[in-house]
Parts: structure tokens; sequence; C-alpha cells
């Protein structure tokens, strides 16, 4: 395409067919910048979820059954990948609040607590917005 870098078309094509999906059906995305690209999608909902780096480090040794230090390295080269790639495509900043319209610790309330807070958010949302 236009001699365009193979990255800039992968991204091209993943906005595109995010935008699709969302316009198609209701789904939930995960990365990829989402938020970005439906961001002029007024049924969109935009959540960071995140944990503490301490709870990040235990879970990750426990799932994949590594050390903490690896656990600790791997979830800083990750960390760095997500924030270079959607700071570089997004021209936002990976993990600030302003991007979002939910910011969650999964520390303090758990995955299955988190889930019940999107849930509320979705129907608050959809009663807020009918009025």
């Amino acid at each position: 395409q236009n001699g365009m870098p193979l990255n800039h078309q992968l991204f091209l094509e993943q906005y595109n067919t995010i935008k699709k999906l969302a316009e198609e059906n209701s789904c939930v995305l995960i990365g990829r910048c989402a938020d970005y690209a439906l961001a002029d999608n007024p049924d969109a909902i935009h959540i960071f979820i995140y944990a503490d780096f301490d709870e990040r480090v235990r879970r990750i040794s426990r799932m994949y059954d590594m050390t903490i230090s690896e656990a600790k390295d791997i979830i800083k080269k990750n960390d760095k990948k997500r924030a270079s790639y959607y700071n570089y495509y997004s021209s936002k900043r990976w993990g600030d609040s302003k991007s979002y319209d939910l910011c969650i610790n999964s520390s303090k309330v758990g995955l299955e607590g988190a889930i019940r807070i999107i849930k509320a958010f979705a129907e608050e949302k959809q009663l807020y917005l009918k009025k």
C-alpha cells in the first residue's frame, strides 16, 4: 500500500476492523488502540483495567509457574511494548485516565468485581443517555 511500512498497514487494517466490528455488533475489544479507533462512537465505553505491580507479579508468577524475578521482567517488557504501541499510534498516553471513561484497579476489587463494575457502568450509561 503506497510504500507504507508493514506495521502501519497492519495498524490501519486493525483500526478499520475495530470500527467495522463495533458498527455491526456489540463487542468487547481489548487493546489495539480500540479506544482511539472508537473515539467517535457514542455507544463505546473505554475502560482501563490495571492492578498494583506486586499483585500482577504474584499473579503472573503463579499462572505461568515462573520466578518473581522472571514475572517482573516480563511485566515490565510487556508494559513498555503496550505503552510504546499505544502512545505511537493514538497520540495519547497509555494508562492516562483522560483517555478512558472508567479506570478500575482490579487489585482492589478482583476480576469478578471489575466485571460487575463494568456491567453497572454500562447500565448507568444507557440510563443516562436515555434522559
